[in-house]
C-alpha cells in the first residue's frame, strides 16, 4: 500500500453497540458494511457527538478493546 504509514490513536474512541433496526440516518456507513448488523458498533467524535459512524464487528474485534 504505497504512500500509507501506520498511525496509532492518541486517545480513546467512544463507541456503543449498534442496535438492529435503529434509525441510521445520522450514522455514516460504508457501502461494503451494508446492511449494518448487531455486533457492530457506532463510534462518535467526542468533539462533535453528531459525527457518528458504523464500525463492522470484525474490524471492531480485530482492532479495539474496552478501556477499563
Amino acid at each position: 500500500m504505497e504512500g500509507y504509514k501506520n498511525y496509532r490513536k492518541k486517545n480513546v474512541q467512544p463507541m456503543r453497540p449498534f442496535i438492529e433496526g435503529e434509525d441510521t440516518s445520522s450514522i455514516s456507513i460504508n457501502p461494503e458494511d451494508m446492511p449494518p448488523r448487531a455486533g457492530g458498533m457506532v463510534a462518535t467524535n467526542p468533539s462533535n457527538p453528531k459525527d457518528q459512524w458504523y464500525v463492522a464487528e470484525r474490524f471492531f474485534l480485530d482492532n479495539y478493546e474496552e478501556v477499563k
